[in-house]
């Protein structure tokens, strides 16, 4: 037997449970293959598990003409294989059972059907110890038998013992169907394993018997199966039987080799789909600034800040402008309400548009030109090969396809999320200073008119009255004059002003529809890229669970 390796006080059901998660949060994106071994392995799992027991199966496994129907006969103390010149011999395999616990279930799932119990009437000594209770020794057909039938049936046993002994001859050891197709594969099987050197008498001398051993330690080694101390046995002298023996007892007293095997098995499945994962995640995203900037580009955010500062400068004129021209910029279209945007009370703060428009409605948007739609499959593109980088290619073709929505669903998020926008403020405080300012000058105006107007009667009634002075003017003619003056030019300053601050206003708005446009982003683009990533080490981190 070889050193333990990995961490084996997991329990088996646990592990299962492990691999189990792993395949199904890695779903289609591990390979086919070893996923339908995986599932293979999880319910052979869940079959022996069942049948646990005290029972031990032991396998003879051999080439033809490695003697393994004679070492089963020796250990046993019987000749219940048929031996023979004609090879292979054995077409069926044969179980011997030791001890009194029913096994009947444990042979009917493996499908052994000829059966020996042995007992005290025809075994010698040797084979009646007690450190054997509770073994099944199985005596193959040999693995490289040419019917077919043969193998596959040796096969099967092979997937479902608990323990391997692998019996060579000195002729045959270094066999490469011995090495490749069944050590090889199974360096998670390490501690259920016994490697034997059976017919060492056909060996000239002891000298020899021992360098035959070390060359197949090594090849053994060498195939990564693990270190170990061959046995060299003659089933025909009965040389190291009583060492072979004792390794098989001491394996079977220890009551730990089904569930040793069972754990080399989802070690080497989990291990298998780790090739379907990759070593980390880039951690990188792409420049998500560049996909927010393409998206505000296809969702008309310059549109809508034009209409912003347009309508910010046509309401401050309304609020302060010159009441001589302010009428006619009620004549002006509403820049927002064209694209059927806007709040649905001028000047409220922060009210979005009406839960029945933002869920049914439409703006009126301009559509996204064809520039626009390539910018922002570019940058998505970028976002996801980002991402993506040092993936398995069934993983970066995943994250491609989450970093690339639906057209249509994007551009209806972005609309919505540009209908959502508050796009007006708090009304600023000067608009309603200097609209009470422009009203004192036309008051003014107003009296002047009247003053003069009055002036003007009184004069025609030939009672004129004494008109006060401001200087050379006189002081209707100075208020008249000085309010529409002052009005005008306060129009003037007012329109400046206005153009000052629609700047600072798209500046603010440009803030929020930037905010919204990188929600958009993150929910369409970023969200199922990075669960994708999650996916992806979930199940590298289930499978090393599984695996270790």
């Amino acid at each position: 037997m070889s050193r333990p390796r990995g961490d084996a006080a997991v329990p088996v059901t646990e592990r299962a449970e492990l691999l189990a998660e792993a395949l199904e949060v890695g779903g289609d994106r591990l390979d086919p293959a070893a996923v339908a071994r995986a599932r293979e392995v999880l319910q052979r799992v869940g079959e022996r598990w069942a049948l646990k027991g005290g029972r031990t199966v032991v396998a003879l496994a051999g080439a033809t003409g490695s003697g393994k129907s004679s070492l089963f006969n020796a250990l046993i103390g019987e000749p219940v294989a048929t031996i023979g010149a004609r090879r292979p011999t054995t077409d069926v395999p044969t179980a011997a059972v030791w001890g009194a616990e029913p096994a009947d279930e444990l042979l009917d799932w493996l499908g052994v059907r000829a059966r020996h119990h042995v007992d005290g009437a025809g075994a010698d000594a040797t084979a009646l110890r007690a450190d054997l209770d509770g073994l099944v020794l199985v005596d193959l057909p040999d693995f490289d038998s040419h019917e077919l039938s043969h193998r596959a049936e040796a096969d099967r046993i092979l997937e479902r013992a608990d323990v391997f002994v692998w019996v060579a001859d000195p002729q045959k050891y270094a066999d490469a169907r011995l090495h490749e197709d069944y050590l090889a594969p199974l360096r998670d099987h390490s501690t259920v394993m016994l490697v034997v050197l059976n017919q060492c008498d056909r060996l000239p001398d002891e000298d020899a018997v021992r360098r035959v051993q070390e060359d197949l330690a090594r090849l053994v080694r060498e195939d990564g199966a693990g270190d170990f101390a061959v046995l060299a046995t003659s089933a025909r002298l009965g040389t190291g039987l009583d060492e072979l023996t004792s390794a098989i007892g001491k394996v079977v007293s220890a009551r730990a080799a089904a569930e040793q095997r069972l754990v080399g098995d989802l070690r080497a499945v989990a291990r298998d789909l780790l090739h379907g994962v990759g070593d980390q995640e880039s951690g990188r995203r792409g420049s998500d600034e560049d996909l927010v900037t393409a998206l505000k580009q296809a969702a008309g955010i310059p549109v809508v800040l034009d209409a912003v500062r347009r309508d910010y400068q046509r309401r401050a004129v309304q609020r302060a402008g010159w009441p001589g021209t302010r009428w006619l910029s009620r004549f002006r279209p509403d820049p927002l309400a064209r694209l059927r945007l806007g709040d649905d009370r001028p000047g409220a703060v922060g009210i979005a548009p009406s839960d029945v428009r933002t869920v049914l409605g439409r703006s009126s948007l301009p559509p996204p030109s064809p520039a626009a739609r390539s910018a922002v499959q570019l940058a998505t593109r970028q976002v996801g090969e980002a991402a993506a980088e040092g993936l398995p290619a069934p993983w970066a073709e995943a994250v491609a396809q989450a970093a690339a929505p639906e057209e249509s669903h994007l551009a209806d998020a972005l609309d919505q999320a540009v209908m959502a926008t508050p796009l007006r403020a708090r009304d600023p405080r000067w608009w309603s200073v200097l609209g009470i300012v422009q009203l004192v000058f036309v008051l003014a105006a107003v009296a002047g008119l009247l003053w003069l107007a009055t002036i003007a009667v009184m004069g025609w009634l030939q009672a004129p009255i004494e008109t006060p002075l401001w200087g050379p003017v006189p002081v209707p003619v100075a208020l008249l004059v000085g309010g529409l003056l002052a009005g005008a030019l306060l129009g003037a300053l007012v329109r400046v002003l206005a153009r000052s601050g629609a700047g600072r206003r798209r500046r603010l708005i440009d803030g929020r529809l930037h905010a919204a446009v990188a929600e958009v982003a993150d929910k369409h683009v970023g969200t199922p890229v990075q669960e994708v990533l999650d996916r992806h080490r979930r199940t590298r981190d289930l499978l090393l669970a599984a695996a270790r």
